[in-house]
């Protein structure tokens, strides 16, 4: 039972990082460089926890195959409801600029649930991922805790500042980021308890899987925020962030 608190209270810490990334974009308009740099260093912190602490530790567990094949199938699960949400208007949900801006409910009727669900999308693997880490000797790792606080707060940042200028209200701005908090809460508790009594084989999978998800949307929508009409250093920002979680890692 303590295990399942510790979980949700981890998941919790993670998901409140949208709610104050949400709070500041959406009180403040800050540049678009500055909102894309923190965007760049947020990817650049959760690839390395993808590739280091996820797949690492898959790979430790189980072998290559379990960490390529649940790789594999995570980016595909991922980048299908990606797909179906873009559709209905939630493309570019974590887009702050005008090129590439949100549409508003009046534009696209139904976006406003889309980008709901897909900030919903983007939350639960990095969420679950905390709570399976805690089945492993029963610590959890604070590198993983730390790469998804710090890559939730440009989240939060990027994507509210787009819903103000689609001119969404504030109550659906933060109702939203609340219940995507919660929702990274029960994520991680279910990822301590369903994947608490599998063996090693499955959860190597189970982890493969979150990474892979991850990885797809580093790259569906963190990266094009990141690097989209951006100044030219968002490539060492985002090695900045890499090395971070790498020297955490490995420190």
């Amino acid at each position: 039972m303590i295990e399942v608190v510790e979980a949700g209270g981890w998941g919790f810490l993670a998901g409140s990082a949208l709610l104050l990334g949400a709070g500041v974009g959406y009180a403040w308009r800050l540049p678009h460089w500055l909102v894309a740099s923190v965007m760049a260093f947020g990817a650049g912190v959760l690839l390395s926890a993808v590739s280091f602490e996820l797949l690492g530790e898959a790979y430790d567990q189980s072998g290559l195959t379990p960490a390529v094949l649940g790789t594999a199938a995570g980016a595909v699960l991922y980048t299908v409801g990606n797909i179906v949400l873009a559709r209905h208007g939630a493309r570019h949900r974590k887009r702050s600029g005008v090129s590439r801006s949100q549409p508003s409910e009046a534009q696209q009727a139904g976006s406003g649930m889309a980008l709901a669900l897909g900030a919903l999308l983007d939350g639960v693997p990095e969420s679950a991922v905390i709570g399976v880490g805690l089945t492993d000797g029963g610590t959890v790792s604070l590198v993983t805790v730390a790469a998804v606080f710090i890559s939730n707060i440009p989240e939060g940042l990027s994507s509210s500042a787009g819903m103000r200028e689609a001119g969404r209200s504030k109550g659906y701005v933060f109702g939203v980021w609340s219940a995507i908090a919660g929702a990274c809460t029960v994520s991680a508790v279910l990822g301590y308890v369903v994947v608490g009594g599998l063996s090693p084989l499955v959860t190597a999978y189970v982890t493969a899987v979150a990474a892979g998800a991850i990885l797809a949307m580093i790259a569906d929508t963190m990266i094009p925020e990141a690097f989209e009409d951006t100044h030219l250093a968002s490539g060492l920002v985002t090695t900045s962030g890499f090395l971070l979680s790498f020297a955490l890692s490995h420190g």
